[in-house]
């Protein structure tokens, strides 16, 4: 019980929930950009976010089928099962929705910004020597969550901003 209440104190309104989850998102697309590459990155979000949408498909179907069940006069053991497994669909259906639209959205966002803004070349980029994970620990900081990356081709530094 009071593991909950903790859980639930730093969801409330007015925390930092959303700022750690930035940091989060910040470290974890400079070691997928480390470790893959820019365009296996975001074909790697791409994959994850359409993962959700399988996930949401399938609660959609389940969800009819517990309605579809549900109309049908039987023991009340039976409309209860029913009633959960609307809920539970629900539920999961929703959850898989946000994620899916906020794993694409991000992931849009960041690919916007993929561009060298000198050669105009898309995805070819690294991250800048300045961002180790100890000056990303330094910029979580900051109010603006960015990752400095550099363009493969022409040398150019500039920062993505989550």
């Amino acid at each position: 019980m009071v593991r909950c209440l903790r859980v639930c104190a730093t969801i409330a309104p007015g925390s930092d929930v959303g700022f750690f989850a930035k940091d989060a998102a910040m470290m974890q697309l400079a070691d997928g950009i480390r470790r893959h590459g820019f365009k296996k990155w975001y074909e790697r979000e791409l994959l994850r976010g359409h993962a959700h949408l399988v996930v949401l498909i399938f609660c959609c179907l389940g969800l009819m089928m517990a309605l579809e069940g549900a109309t049908r006069f039987r023991s009340t053991a039976d409309q209860l099962f029913d009633l959960m497994a609307v809920v539970v669909c629900t539920g999961a259906g929703l959850w898989a929705l946000r994620r899916y639209m906020g794993l694409l959205l991000r992931a849009e966002s960041i690919a916007n910004q993929a561009d060298c803004p000198r050669c105009k070349a898309y995805g070819r980029l690294e991250l800048a020597a300045s961002t180790s994970p100890a000056s990303a620990a330094q910029t979580s900081e900051a109010p603006d969550q960015q990752v400095a990356v550099r363009c493969r081709a022409c040398g150019h530094e500039w920062p993505i901003y989550l």
